[in-house]
């Protein structure tokens, strides 16, 4: 059992990072929890969105550390961490400007384009 447990695990570590959501895919589950109004409070694709979007800004913010690390000019300049004011509807309203043959693209794509146009350097 341990064994199974131990090689579980290391293929996790080899199978390399999770592929972030397309647009289209997260603004289908935004805006059918949107559709829901409150219920939306318990549905999974809640938490599945917010995860992919915390996980997309760690990736983006130590991205931007690497940059600067290595004396290189980072992607985009954004104030401090907790001080960049984008709420859920913001963030929606950006991906809603993507055209819709766009939206294949990946969020962490998407995000990053976002993050260059609202904070350029």
């Amino acid at each position: 059992m341990m064994r199974l447990f131990a090689a579980a695990a290391l293929f996790s570590l080899l199978a390399g990072p999770v592929q972030s959501m397309s647009v289209a895919e997260f603004l289908a589950k935004a805006n059918a929890l949107k559709a829901k109004g409150a219920l939306a409070l318990l549905s999974s694709d809640l938490g599945l969105l917010q995860k992919e979007m915390a996980d997309i800004s760690t990736v983006y913010r130590a991205d931007l550390q690497a940059a600067r690390a290595a004396g290189k000019a980072p992607h985009s300049c954004p104030p401090p961490k907790g001080q960049v004011k984008m709420d859920s509807s913001q963030l929606i309203a950006e991906l809603e400007k993507i055209p819709a043959k766009q939206r294949g693209m990946s969020m962490k794509t998407a995000f990053y384009a976002i993050m260059k146009r609202r904070y350029p350097c």
